[in-house]
């Protein structure tokens, strides 16, 4: 019979792993692209051996859905607590706008997305998982939105689901561009065509500083 505590310090040992593994492959996978990065490296990167990789995900494409789960759902819960600090809706809606544009250039992440997507529309089951977890997440992003628009009394001119993919579609579009040449489409001119998109949709009244 195991001892009490046992199991919890055994479990505490497995997310600490998980953790520094998906940690790693944040890196390696920006460094290198999803594709190219060996799991032999993000092991080591980590500080295990491919074993103990294996004993937590099943292959690159599962640890690539953990890093997207904790990536997301960090930044769902960052922009609620932002939005929960006001109580009058045209300010929660400023702080959503605001989130949003410091968000729209985040590099990295764009370009991880962007490569995991095409890599995902070739290969059957990657695609219907990451449609899957694309709604749930989706869902809870325009849910937020939503509340805000009904708060305001408007309407979005299309579906909440359909407003919140056309933002992060056109965010990824942008920063691809920004990254290939930013002496066409500096990092200024991205903000403020992200911040009229943003403000079309919602009707909300930015400054024109962005």
């Amino acid at each position: 019979m195991k001892r009490p505590g046992h199991s919890s310090r055994r479990q505490g040992r497995t997310e600490l792993t998980r953790a520094l593994l998906i940690q790693s492959a944040k890196k390696i996978f920006a460094r290198d692209g999803f594709e190219a990065a060996k799991l032999e490296e993000i092991a080591a990167d980590a500080g295990y051996t491919r074993g103990a990789f294996y004993a937590n995900f099943k292959n690159k494409e599962d640890l690539f859905f953990a890093l997207l789960e904790r990536e997301v759902s960090s930044r769902i819960e960052k922009v609620r607590s932002k939005m929960d600090k006001f109580q009058d809706p045209a300010a929660k809606l400023k702080a959503l706008r605001t989130f949003f544009l410091d968000m729209c250039l985040d590099r990295r992440w764009s370009l991880l997305a962007l490569e995991f997507k095409l890599f995902a529309v070739r290969h059957p089951e990657v695609k219907a998982r990451l449609a899957a977890m694309n709604r749930r997440f989706v869902s809870s992003r325009v849910s937020i939105l939503h509340n805000v628009m009904e708060g305001l009394g408007r309407y979005l001119p299309a579906s909440a689901n359909a407003v919140g993919i056309s933002l992060s579609a056109l965010t990824n579009g942008l920063t691809l561009e920004h990254m290939l040449d930013r002496t066409v489409m500096p990092e200024d001119d991205v903000k403020k065509i992200m911040a009229n998109f943003f403000d079309s949709l919602t009707g909300a009244k930015g400054s024109t500083d962005h």
